[in-house]
């Protein structure tokens, strides 16, 4: 007596094998290779795709990208500030490292320097120099110019410090936002308030905006802030006792950094990364407008 043919279906990615599981999403036939635990029943590997591309990604309480735990920016930050230190040395010599300066722990001026830091209007090597003469990339390059290996490891002990938590809150993107904000609010600060023939450099602008950022974060997620109370007054010390500092630029990057964290951290849902986007930009207006301004007195 022949057996009666089996009437279980087939699987839909494996015809030869036979099934009595089905997709409790699509009903599909599955087989125990193709099924995935679902919070009910099975998924196939279509609809677990298909939920994984309709599903959101997790966010940080700013609505930035979880990717910030990775700290990309932060190690993008100190590598290019490095490298960029090792480019000053080689142009500058033994003395570009150490050895000038405040207390003779500062490196002494390299043609990197004289190109990128902050300058207003001077005359040196036979040529009108500084941001009123047309050179607006001062303003963005002398964020990442230092004046010796010291001047280097303090800012980017800073930077290694706090930047790693701040990415984590804020995203890569919006922490990348907030400290170029700062540091161009802290350059232009110096550009507006400094004589014109005066030069200053370093990162300092912009970790200056990251120590406040941390106390406007800590505030908006209800956090103790002591600890960084303490590493932002002893900095704002420093800024006011130890010659040669740029004061301008220091408070205008903890100004800038202030306002930026705010403008990051307070809006709310709906439409929030609009709401940050727009406060972000305002801040940047705001900073070129004073630029254009100081230059404009510069000419006149």
């Amino acid at each position: 007596m022949s057996e009666a043919p089996s009437t279980a279906p087939a699987c839909y990615r494996h015809p030869s094998r036979e099934t009595l599981l089905r997709c409790s999403r699509c009903d599909r036939p599955i087989c125990t290779s193709c099924m995935n635990d679902a919070v009910v029943g099975h998924h196939c590997p279509e609809c677990v795709k298909e939920g994984r591309r309709s599903q959101r990604p997790a966010r940080t309480a700013f609505g930035g990208s979880r990717a910030g735990q990775l700290g990309y920016v932060t190690t993008s930050i100190i590598v290019i500030n490095s490298l960029v230190m090792i480019v000053s040395a080689i142009l500058g010599g033994p003395r570009a490292i150490v050895g000038g300066g405040t207390w003779n722990l500062f490196g002494s001026s390299t043609p990197l320097t004289e190109w990128g830091a902050v300058l207003g209007y001077a005359w040196y090597d036979e040529a009108i120099h500084g941001v009123a003469a047309g050179e607006w990339y001062r303003l963005f390059t002398a964020m990442f110019v230092h004046y010796g290996v010291v001047h280097l490891l303090l800012n980017m002990m800073l930077v290694a410090q706090v930047g790693r938590y701040l990415e984590v809150q804020l995203g890569p993107l919006r922490f990348a936002a907030l400290y170029l904000l700062a540091g161009l609010g802290g350059n232009v600060a110096a550009y507006v308030f400094q004589p014109g023939n005066q030069m200053s450099a370093g990162a300092s602008t912009a970790t200056f905006g990251l120590i406040i950022a941390v106390i406007v974060v800590n505030r908006r997620l209800v956090r103790d802030s002591g600890p960084m109370m303490s590493t932002l007054i002893m900095n704002v010390i420093f800024t006011f006792t130890v010659p040669g500092i740029s004061i301008a630029g220091h408070l205008g990057g903890l100004v800038t950094g202030g306002l930026a964290t705010a403008a990051l951290v307070y809006p709310k849902l709906p439409h929030r990364s609009v709401k940050q986007l727009v406060g972000c930009a305002v801040l940047l207006v705001m900073i070129l407008v004073a630029a254009w301004m100081r230059t404009s007195a510069l000419l006149n």
